[in-house]
């Protein structure tokens, strides 16, 4: 697996990135792993850490490892307010395009690829199965 599997991620997660680089972190199927304990231990070793950050990362990995989804698009669900497979499931396609339209629009940028209701329909059905077993 790449080294810089968690380069989509702004630089305020520099040192979440450092640490969990340095620590063997290196695979998505590791990171999506993390427990509640895991990460505790992480902020007291290395008190520059947050746990909304290290729990951000957990749930792009999720995303990425258990639906196949691109990084990217791990980080774009994250910051539509989607934070679990979950909370997906229970979305419409139309709605999540909307909440996507919105952050978009917030944050004043075009997201690439564009991403359209056939996409968004079928993550929401990958996440339906996932939540099924």
């Amino acid at each position: 697996m790449s080294d810089n599997i968690l380069e989509i991620l702004p630089v305020n997660f520099r040192h979440e990135k450092l640490f969990l680089k340095n620590n063997g972190y290196n695979s998505w199927k590791r990171l999506k792993i993390l427990s509640e304990v895991d990460i505790k231990r992480i902020l007291s070793k290395h008190t520059l850490c947050t746990e909304s950050r290290l729990k951000k990362i957990r749930a792009i990995a999720v995303f990425v490892d258990e639906l196949d989804l691109k990084p990217d698009q791990a980080y774009l669900l994250l910051h539509s307010g989607i934070s679990s497979v979950k909370a997906l499931a229970t979305q419409n396609p139309y709605d999540l395009g909307q909440k996507i339209g919105r952050l978009e629009r917030n944050l004043n940028i075009k997201i690439k690829p564009n991403l359209n209701q056939l996409l968004l329909k079928e993550w929401i059905k990958k996440a339906e199965k996932l939540i099924r077993i």
